[in-house]
Formats: structure tokens, C-alpha cells, sequence
């Protein structure tokens, strides 16, 4: 009877070398490791290639469930969540269809309108580069550069008229993918604690504390974020329409609409690219004194919401640095798309939010605590500074408060 087979003992080696031993089912063991992890990421490329749709679809819903959640919550005190989530939703689709009666036939006359002047808008914007940098460019230049000339706008014109067949297709698509999306949606905001309790059960009990510290985070920025910036497009939007009515600009409220959703909810540049469009638009315009006028508004309207408006609406929702925010933008962007893209900000929020709740934290060096000292101090000088001043005037005491308000948020 022998017994097992073990490695002969290592010769005597002089004091600090290092020996290593080659063993076989290491390497055999990091192959399966590896293969796992190719199988897994090409797994999860099909799921995301071939379910992409489906994972928008999925992360869309629950978007919508987390920016329902407050007032649902409220409702489900007084009913079942599930009457709640229903009226809540129900509330919702109401205020879409009266906007749509009360505004669809003039946005759609006013995009029909706009398309149509799109080839004139053009032409004017390259004559005025001609005049202006001595250039010689021609829109079939610049169409040839995009559509790769006569040939491209025929495939272009074929593919847009892709027939009857096509567009019912379409419309159908975007039928069920609707009732999908409300399906969904239902079920996550009224199972929503049932749900949390599953994914809960599926974590140690030891992490379930971090685990419902995160959960309540992912509620609160996710649901602050897509809350806040709904709010914040709505005012942004209505008073830009409000302010293109009176000038007597055109398509106001197709432009007041682009510029509240692309000011608020593409960050950091959002504001420049939503002005862009309505002040090219009033330029090239029968009246450029309007393109001005309206970007004089955006100035002093963005330095309004900066100091006034945002800090009350979205102080507690969340706090990222700009940078941070388009960092996160572009690396969702280009991870899952569009639905990355939008749900960056309040996951990079979220992340922010718990590594300041969990990381250790250490004392500054007597340097760098001279520094954050000299810091808090200005800031202090600040405060006091204000609120003399609205002590000395109290009739801008609401506009020093909220200057205070948000040199403290950005103090954070």
C-alpha cells in the first residue's frame, strides 16, 4: 500500500532568494478562470446586442417607477399601492393628452413649417460665411459632404420612403413597445417592496444593512435626478416658448420644447446645445435681432436658475461635479447607449454617495488643514457678507438667500 504522491522537498536555497514551483493544475486552473470570463463577456455582448431593446425597454420602467415612487408612496397610505400606482400613472397620461389637445396641432404645423424653411436656413447660414470669411461654399458642397451627392440623396429619399408596409410596422412597434413600457412600469412601482425584500433575501445578512443604505440612495438620486430635471425642463421650456411668443419668433414652442429637455437633461453642455439651435434659428430669420435677443434670455435666464431656481429644486437630489457628470455620460454612452447615457448621472451619484458613507476617512495633514481651514473661512465671510446685505435691503433678501444657498452646494 503506497501512499500519496508528493513533490520531492526543495534544496536548501541562501538566505533571501525566492523560489518558485511550477505546478500544472495552476495553469490548468487560471485556463478555466479565463474561459469562464471570455464566456461570460461574450455572453453578456449577445444579451446586450440582441436584448438591448428590451434592457432600454427594463431600465426605462424603472426609471419611471423610482420618479413615481414619492407620490405613490404618499397615495399608498391611504390605498392599495397598486390604486395608487394606477391613479398616479393615470394622472400622468392625463396631463399628456390635454398638452397634446391643447398644443399637438400647433407643434406639428410649426415642425411641418420648420422642416420646410430648413433648405433656406441653410442657404442663408452659407451666404453669410461667404460674406463674413471670404469663403466659397454652396449647399450642393456641403450635401455631397454628407450624402455623397446626387446618388446619396436617392438612396436617402428611398430609404425614408420605405412605403406603407414600413410605416405601419413602425407605428405598431412603437404601439406595443408603449404597452411594454407601462406594463413594466406598473409592476415596479406596485410590487416595489416585495421586490426589495427578494433582492434582499439573495444578500448575506451581514451585508443587507449596505444593501438597504443603497437601495434607499438609488430611490433618492434616481428618483430626485429624473424628478428634478422633469421640473427644472418644464419651467426652462415654458418660460423660453413664453419668451419666443413675445418676441414673435417662430416655431416657439417646438424650439421652447427642444430647449427645456436638451438643457436639462444632456449635462454640463446641454445648455449651450439646446441655445445653439433657437439662435441660429432667429439669425438666419427674417429678423436676426430676435437669435439676439434670445441669447441675451438664455444668459441672464441661466445665471436666474443657477442662483435661484436649481438649489431649491434639485439641493437634495444630486450633487456631482460637472466634470464627474460628463465623465459618466460618455462612458454610459458608450457602454449601453442612449439608456446609459441617461441613467450616468444618478448611478455616478449613487456610487459617490456610498463611498462617502463606507470609505475610512483620515485627518489632513496640518498643511492641508490650513488650507481647508482659509477655505471655510471665505466661505463664512461670505455668508455674512450676504446676509448684511439682505439686512440692508430687504427687498432682494430672497435673491442674497439663495446666492447663499448655492455657494454653500457648491461648497460641498
Amino acid at each position: 500500500m503506497t501512499g500519496p504522491v508528493t513533490e520531492p522537498p526543495l534544496p536548501p536555497t541562501p538566505s533571501g532568494d525566492v523560489v518558485v514551483r511550477f505546478d500544472r493544475r495552476n495553469v490548468w486552473r487560471t485556463g478555466w478562470v479565463l474561459a469562464g470570463v471570455v464566456a461570460l463577456a461574450a455572453l453578456a455582448r449577445w444579451v446586450i446586442d440582441d436584448g438591448g431593446s428590451v434592457i432600454f425597454t427594463l431600465i426605462m420602467s424603472m426609471l419611471a417607477a423610482i420618479a413615481m415612487e414619492p407620490a405613490v408612496a404618499r397615495l399608498s397610505h391611504r390605498m392599495r399601492r397598486g390604486v395608487a400606482t394606477i391613479i398616479v400613472m393615470l394622472g400622468v397620461l392625463v396631463f399628456i393628452i390635454v398638452f397634446l389637445l391643447a398644443f399637438g396641432r400647433l407643434l406639428g404645423e410649426q415642425l411641418a413649417t420648420f422642416v420646410k424653411s430648413v433648405p433656406d436656413i441653410v442657404e442663408r447660414a452659407v451666404a453669410w460665411a461667404n460674406e463674413t470669411f471670404g469663403a466659397s461654399l454652396t449647399v450642393q458642397s456641403i450635401l455631397e459632404q454628407f450624402t455623397g451627392g446626387t446618388a446619396g440623396l436617392a438612396r436617402v429619399a428611398g430609404n425614408l420612403a420605405g412605403g406603407l408596409i414600413g410605416v405601419i410596422a413602425a407605428v405598431l412597434g412603437a404601439f406595443f413597445s408603449s404597452i411594454t413600457f407601462f406594463f413594466f412600469t406598473f409592476y415596479f412601482s406596485a410590487d416595489n417592496p416585495r421586490l426589495r425584500m427578494w433582492v434582499a433575501r439573495l444578500v448575506p445578512p451581514k451585508q443587507q444593512e449596505v444593501f438597504g443604505v443603497a437601495w434607499d440612495l438609488a430611490v433618492i438620486k434616481t428618483g430626485g435626478y429624473v424628478s428634478a430635471r422633469l421640473v427644472l425642463a418644464a419651467i426652462c421650456g415654458g418660460l423660453s416658448s413664453l419668451f419666443m411668443l413675445i418676441i414673435g419668433m417662430d416655431y416657439w414652442l417646438a424650439l421652447g420644447i427642444w430647449t427645456g429637455l436638451v438643457a436639462q437633461f444632456v449635462p454640463t453642455i446641454g445648455t449651450y446645445i439646446a441655445i445653439a439651435l433657437p439662435v441660429l434659428v432667429g439669425l438666419m430669420g427674417p429678423e436676426p435681432w430676435q437669435g439676439l435677443a434670445l441669447l441675451a434670455f438664455a444668459l441672464v435666464y441661466q445665471q436666474i436658475e443657477n442662483v435661484t431656481i436649481e438649489p431649491r429644486i434639485s439641493a437634495e437630489a444630486v450633487d456631482v461635479h460637472p466634470a464627474v457628470s460628463f465623465a459618466a455620460v460618455m462612458f454610459g454612452a458608450a457602454l449601453f447607449g442612449v439608456a446609459g447615457a441617461f441613467v450616468a448621472v444618478p448611478v455616478a451619484a449613487l456610487m459617490l454617495s456610498l463611498f462617502g458613507i463606507y470609505s475610512r476617512k483620515y485627518d489632513l495633514v496640518p498643511e492641508l488643514a490650513a488650507l481647508q481651514a482659509a477655505k471655510e473661512h471665505t466661505k463664512e465671510q461670505k455668508k455674512r457678507t450676504h446676509r448684511a446685505k439682505a439686512a440692508a435691503d430687504p427687498a432682494g433678501q430672497t435673491t442674497t438667500g439663495d446666492s447663499t444657498g448655492q455657494a454653500s452646494t457648491e461648497g460641498v
